[in-house]
């Protein structure tokens, strides 16, 4: 059973849109039930925007999406150019065989050494263990808790927010 990691392509909506309707998954997410599969026909579809450093990447095992995570703008601003959130789901039957630390190790690598990212950001709730722990791994750092962040299940929930910096940040070699 080889993990094959891979750019989401426009024929993927339709299992984007299961995995993040999962129930083991949306509540982690700020993502809200039943995804709708022609929201990611459309986001998938939508030609790369010049310049941007987004990117999705999904893990496929035996023809099956198990997982996905992705960096994105932080903002339209210029002078927030150099950051990027991320946003990781695996599916429940797939984790602690190593699939989000396989899409993290690719992701911080396409941003470390190809894309010219120096902050990564996220936020993740308070409870989630397994997910702060993984980002632990990767070197991302608490920055703060955000009281009554999101609405998860009927109840305000706090969120952490935490960050990571390049760990080489790139210098001029002449």
């Amino acid at each position: 059973m080889t993990l094959i990691l891979r750019r989401a392509r426009p024929s993927d909506a339709a299992a984007m849109a299961q995995q993040l309707a999962d129930p083991d998954i949306f509540p982690g997410l700020l993502q809200l039930p039943y995804a709708h599969e022609e929201v990611w026909q459309q986001r998938l579809s939508a030609p790369p925007v010049a310049g941007s450093a987004e990117m999705l990447l999904l893990a496929e095992r035996d023809g099956q999406i198990i997982g996905s995570a992705g960096i994105h703008p932080a903002g339209t601003q210029v002078r927030r150019r150099h950051s990027m959130m991320l946003g990781i789901s695996v599916l429940k039957s797939a984790r602690g065989q190593g699939v989000g630390d396989a899409l993290m190790t690719a992701l911080l690598d396409y941003a470390d050494n190809w894309a010219q990212v120096l902050r990564i950001e996220l936020t993740v709730y308070h409870d989630n263990a397994g997910a702060i722990r993984l980002y632990e791994r990767h070197g991302f750092e608490h920055e703060g808790r955000l009281r009554a962040y999101a609405l998860r299940d009927g109840v305000y929930v706090d969120a952490l927010a935490m960050g990571r910096l390049h760990p080489k940040q790139p210098m001029v070699r002449t």
